[in-house]
């Protein structure tokens, strides 16, 4: 492959998330996690919250903000405050809010930043400037990329048994049934695409880099950006914020 002096497309909904790099990502959401677990009180996390709910909207962009992801990250939440309270003694509120907010604050943006990484930029950005190896970084993103198309696979597959007349679900016993052999017909699927992939790789010179020692190039640029930076300084400003709030405000 060649590199080419192009930048990779991105999804332009008019945010800022939408022209970042998935590096910076990755970055912004570790370093939200790092503010919500160095922060001591409610005050903070509250204080932390609040910045994220300006701006992760903004960040977005019209139309980008992943409303059904939400609901994921809202179950998530709720199950850590009740877990909480249920477990606290005696049971304490304050303790459930601390503890469904301090998980919420790098959850929430996790799950908003990880609708804008897409996995082939991913791996560009992950051989080529941290220099991970190549051979686990290429199968990682295949299978990411698999594991995207898993939901519309069994979709199909529920479709041809339909068609087929096979698709019985009256019957309990014929329904667990369909549904062992359906996985075994996805798993088989699964497996017959990754030896596909395994053999065209390596059809297209996959191994010769290592075999004869000449660098590896690739077809796209790992670039970063000023707006990857300024989304680390947005996502590093809100920790910090959280974390003095959380210090100076009992």
């Amino acid at each position: 492959m060649r590199k080419s002096s192009g930048r990779p497309r991105r999804r332009s909904t008019g945010g800022l998330l939408a022209s970042c790099g998935p590096l910076s990502l990755l970055g912004g959401s570790f370093a939200l996690m790092a503010g919500a677990l160095a922060t001591p009180r409610a005050s903070g996390l509250m204080a932390g919250a609040a910045l994220l709910a300006l701006l992760l909207p903004v960040g977005c962009g019209r139309g980008g903000f992943p409303w059904r992801r939400m609901i994921a990250a809202g179950l998530a939440v709720a199950s850590v405050a009740w877990s909480n309270w249920l477990l606290a003694t005696p049971h304490s509120w304050a303790v459930a809010a601390t503890a469904g907010l301090r998980v919420g604050l790098f959850v929430v943006p996790g799950v908003v930043f990880a609708a804008f990484v897409r996995p082939a930029e991913l791996g560009d950005h992950l051989a080529q400037r941290l220099r991970l190896p190549p051979r686990p970084v290429v199968a990682a993103v295949v299978a990411v990329q698999r594991f995207e198309r898993l939901g519309q696979d069994w979709a199909d597959l529920s479709d041809i048994r339909r068609v087929r007349g096979i698709h019985d679900r009256r019957s309990p016993i014929r329904a667990v049934g369909g549904f062992a052999e359906q996985a075994l017909a996805l798993l088989v699927g699964a497996l017959r695409d990754a030896a596909q992939t395994a053999i065209a790789v390596e059809a297209r010179g996959f191994s010769r880099p290592q075999r004869t020692g000449v660098p590896r190039t690739w077809a796209c640029p790992a670039p970063w950006t000023a707006t990857d930076t300024r989304l680390m300084a947005c996502c590093g400003g809100v920790a910090t914020v959280s974390v003095l709030t959380g210090a100076l405000i009992g």
